[in-house]
């Protein structure tokens, strides 16, 4: 989720707090270790303001510019097999309740 929010913002960058709002649902403790961890791996940059409080900003990397390219056939392909996905799941259900 993270990555695809940063693609959608390329090539700016974006500070923490409007991740945050483009991600409802998401705390600020796991944006926080998901972001400092995608920055270790080189596919997030993140640049400090010396500002008080700091202003933090977050673009991706090419290399994470790479990663959303295929992520992005991943999301096409489970939206096109969803349906077959949420039968194989129902089917699944039905045979354990029977038993």
């Amino acid at each position: 989720m993270v990555v695809r929010t940063l693609a959608d913002a390329a090539p700016d960058e974006v500070r923490f707090a409007e991740l945050g709002r483009r991600m409802p649902g998401v705390s600020q403790k796991m944006l926080s270790v998901t972001l400092r961890s995608l920055a270790r791996d080189g596919l997030v940059s993140r640049r400090v303001e010396p500002t008080v409080p700091p202003r933090v900003f977050y673009r991706l990397t090419g290399l994470g510019l790479s990663l959303e390219a295929a992520l992005a056939g991943l999301r096409t392909w489970a939206e096109e097999h969803m349906a077959e996905i949420d039968r194989a799941n129902d089917a699944t259900d039905r045979e354990l309740a029977e038993g």
